[in-house]
């Protein structure tokens, strides 16, 4: 499998390190691996979904 670093991730996704780094921290990348102090994130990772945004909040009706 092939992976990328934060900073290739940020890049992809348009958002800081910092933000890619809280993802992986918590668990919200699949299959994203920390070696070396390194985090290591699939390349066929999708971007989570953010929960700060009204994008990522249910909508209540």
């Amino acid at each position: 499998m092939d992976y990328m670093t934060l900073k290739e991730a940020a890049e992809k996704w348009g958002v800081t390190p910092r933000r890619v780094n809280y993802y992986c921290a918590s668990e919200r990348i699949h299959g994203a691996v920390k070696m070396a102090g390194v985090w290591l994130i699939p390349k066929t990772a999708e971007k989570p979904v953010d929960g700060r945004t009204k994008q990522g909040k249910v909508q209540k009706a």
